[in-house]
């Protein structure tokens, strides 16, 4: 970590602070649920916009296609962004319908 003096001594680093979000990614063969870092005050496209060729999804347990079998998980996952068929947070999902209901 590079570490910045001013010339009253106080340091500075390079340091960004950024919140967890819960989300879900879907890929071509996988199903991921796990933790986007993302700024406060940001959104999770905001993060996708300044993210380079690989996102990183941390405490990540990944499924078969489906989302009904574990594949494996980990506490870190680089993603290759091309990969990504779409990804929402798991806050914004809302309940399926009932069969038979409007």
């Amino acid at each position: 970590m590079v570490t910045q003096f001013d010339e009253k001594g106080k340091f500075f680093t390079r340091v960004i602070t950024k919140r967890p979000v819960n989300v879900v990614i879907q890929t071509p063969t996988h199903r991921i649920y796990g933790q986007v870092h993302v700024r406060p005050d940001e959104r999770l496209k905001d993060e996708l916009d300044q993210t380079g060729a690989f996102l990183a999804v941390t405490e990540a347990t990944i499924y078969d296609t489906t989302g009904e079998q574990i594949v494996l998980r980990t506490h870190f996952l680089a993603l290759q962004v091309q990969q990504i068929v779409w990804i929402t947070p798991l806050e914004e999902l809302m309940p399926s319908p009932e069969a038979g209901e409007d």
